[in-house]
């Protein structure tokens, strides 16, 4: 993306009359006409154009892009952004239960993987393509197998091309949103409870016994420790 601000030599807060002075002074002798380059005059004129419109500075500012002036892979970078940012807004999870910044991440790595891989599988199909070719002979008049075969090996090869610039892209979208951090709601702590002690059963068993009456105890069928038996005298 060429920077506007920088082309004209700006500060980001110049005014109109500021953006005007800075145009005039580079068109002179960025114009073919005064020996200028014709590709440096037209970015200068690019930059100028998009500085003098209100609508499009702002967007500029605030998002470091500018559709007009993006270069040809930012915008298709771009594009890759649109269709997961639109996934994530519909995502009906609470923001901030999730990080969409990292799902963004898992999700670009994901279709580069799956795009090398479909890269390999046709690479396979146009070999094996290739080894036919080597092995068919020609027959005489109108090669039909032969330009079949031909066909389907460039379109093949298309299709992997297509395939890599598609890896250009999502790894173009990867870089865009380097640097970026999204903050979770902490975790509500767990309340914690300490266990009341448990009383063994035969404790509690001995306890109940040591302190029920004899007449309780032979009604509930239990007898009463006998007593132990005096020494003798």
């Amino acid at each position: 993306m060429i920077d506007p601000y920088a082309t004209l030599g700006l500060d980001r807060d110049a005014d109109a009359a500021a953006i005007k002075r800075a145009y005039r002074r580079l068109a002179k002798t960025a114009h073919p006409d005064g020996g200028g380059d014709t590709s440096a005059f037209e970015t200068v004129t690019a930059a100028y154009d998009l500085l003098r419109d209100p609508v499009r500075r702002k967007v500029y500012d605030d998002t470091g892009y500018d559709p007009q002036m993006a270069d040809a892979l930012d915008l298709k970078g771009l594009m890759v952004l649109e269709t997961l940012v639109n996934d994530i807004i519909l995502d009906e999870r609470e923001p901030g239960s999730f990080d969409p910044v990292a799902a963004l991440r898992r999700k670009l790595t994901d279709d580069i993987l799956k795009n090398r891989f479909h890269i390999l599988e046709l690479e396979r199909h146009r070999n094996r393509v290739r080894q036919h070719m080597d092995r068919l002979a020609r027959r005489p008049g109108a090669d039909v197998l032969g330009s079949m075969l031909r066909a389907r090996s460039q379109s093949i090869a298309e299709a992997i091309r297509s395939a890599e610039k598609q890896i250009e892209a999502i790894e173009q979208a990867y870089a865009m949103i380097e640097g970026y951090a999204y903050e979770l709601e902490p975790l509500a702590p767990r309340p914690t409870t300490e266990p009341e002690p448990e009383i063994a059963e035969t404790e509690a068993a001995d306890e109940v016994a040591a302190a029920a009456p004899a007449e309780m105890l032979e009604t509930a069928g239990v007898a009463e420790p006998a007593e132990a038996p005096r020494a003798a005298e």
